[in-house]
């Protein structure tokens, strides 16, 4: 059982009908999650047979291979290295992996290094474990092997600032972009152009050596070159990007007189570009999606049925302003309720993705928490549904919570305690609010990292 508060859920339902829907929720909270397992995905799609190493399609003979290292970084990374040790065994060398600050507890390799580093705002740490990678890759030959594990968080984990920016400035921008509403995209395509490591650069420090890569992933479409900020995949944003991206969102002004320097530097050809597709270090270059946004859908689909639910997908793309798209499923869910459109009750309506939050107040929250606040307002009324969104990796913006969950009687509740809804949400404080309510999401960082699901009942 992931999600910890699952009874206090329950008991905040105010008829035994809404009880019955956020109990079905809170089961499809810890499947979606169960389905971004690390170890589970890696052994599905990495196997040692003999002297081969198999990866999904892709076949290494290991009587051809010299040293195998292991590195990478993200909120799976633990796991997967673990796990891939296990596989291993003593073909293994060695090797580095950055892992989430405070998630080391309990968590042991035999040869591979695990260093804790920050999360969402890099740290001297993680600066440290990602110019170890590069170390330890830099010396490699054309028959060695690198197998590199990324999921999500990779990209703030594995922070190295390149020449003539400081790690301060670096932290700088990462706080302004993460509080001006762009998309993952639009944050790693600047992330990439910053660094001495992302955007390819990592499969260039490792060539000759062929590089495989296996991702968990958490970026909509699954583009190996955004996960993680793409360090072993070849870029396909440019200078310009990074400097189209500070422009769109009107941080030109306040961002480092550095950062300035060195993305003006890039357009104008002073600096070379991150590597393109046409590299040779790409040439021995191998990449495998072994979870992503997608298991977590079908594991809800599964739970839906179960229950004799009808379910209908709305979105695998799910993005934009958390309270607009919190208030367009209310909408949705309604005309459910209402007219049997676009299915017929009882019903689920699952979407998957991520959203983004603008942050205009000084309250606290997260994305998955503002969509929820959002839909609660178009939900008064309904006594026959419920929704919940949530953060696979159990954490939603700078809080302890995954998310929270909403029904009808939410906005009734919240009058009751004298809590204003529409004043929380232009604050952006749904944390607090879904506090007071008891209707937070609590499951704890979950070790895994495949994106957001968004769940509706409407029975």
């Amino acid at each position: 059982m992931l999600v910890k508060n699952a009874d206090e859920l329950i008991k905040s339902a105010c008829t035994p009908k809404l009880a019955e829907i956020r109990k079905i929720l809170i089961e499809l909270v810890n499947s979606a999650i169960e389905a971004g397992s690390p170890s589970s995905s890696i052994r599905k799609w990495v196997k040692l047979e003999a002297d081969k190493l198999k990866v999904g399609d892709y076949e290494v003979n290991l009587n051809e291979v010299g040293k195998i290292v292991a590195i990478g970084g993200g909120k799976a990374g633990a796991a997967m290295a673990i796990t891939l040790e296990q596989i291993l065994g003593d073909r293994l060398t060695g090797g580095i992996v950055n892992i989430p600050r405070g998630t080391l507890s309990g968590k042991t390799a035999h040869k591979i290094k695990f260093i804790e580093a920050g999360h969402p705002v890099p740290t001297e740490s993680g600066v440290k474990g990602t110019r170890q990678m590069l170390d330890l890759v830099g010396g490699l030959g054309p028959r060695d092997l690198v197998i590199c594990l990324i999921s999500g968080g990779g990209s703030a984990l594995m922070p190295l600032p390149a020449e003539g920016i400081e790690l301060g400035e670096l932290q700088e921008v990462t706080q302004l972009l993460l509080k001006s509403g762009a998309t993952i995209q639009e944050f790693n395509a600047v992330r990439k152009h910053l660094s001495a490591f992302k955007g390819g650069q990592l499969a260039r420090a490792a060539f000759p050596a062929r590089i495989v890569t296996l991702i968990i992933s958490d970026v909509i479409g699954d583009r190996v070159d955004t996960i993680a900020s793409g360090p072993s995949c070849c870029d396909l944003t440019t200078y310009q990007d990074a400097f189209s991206v500070l422009e769109k969102y009107e941080l030109m002004g306040k961002i480092p007189t550095s950062v300035m320097v060195r993305l003006r530097s890039g357009v104008e050809g002073v600096i070379p570009e991150t590597p393109g597709s046409g590299e040779e270090c790409f040439r021995k270059a191998y990449y495998k999606i072994i979870a992503s946004n997608t298991n977590a859908l079908e594991m809800a689909v599964e739970v839906g049925r179960a229950h004799n639910l009808n379910v209908h997908v709305l979105m695998t793309a799910m993005q934009g302003e958390a309270r607009q798209v919190g208030d367009d499923l209310a909408r949705v869910m309604r005309e459910v309720s209402e007219t049997g459109r676009p299915i017929s009750i009882p019903s689920l309506l699952l979407s998957g993705g991520e959203t983004t939050v603008t942050v205009r107040g000084k309250g606290r929250g997260g994305r998955n928490q503002e969509l929820v606040l959002s839909a609660a307002l178009g939900l008064a009324g309904l006594t026959n549904a419920a929704i919940v969104s949530f953060g696979t990796d159990g954490i939603d913006g700078p809080t302890d919570s995954a998310g929270a969950i909403a029904d009808g009687c939410t906005l009734s509740r919240a009058k009751e305690l004298g809590l204003d809804i529409s004043s929380y949400l232009d604050s952006n404080d749904s944390y607090h609010f879904f506090k007071e309510l008891g209707d937070l999401v609590m499951t704890g960082p979950s070790g895994t990292n495949i994106m957001d699901v968004v769940a509706a009942i409407v029975f």
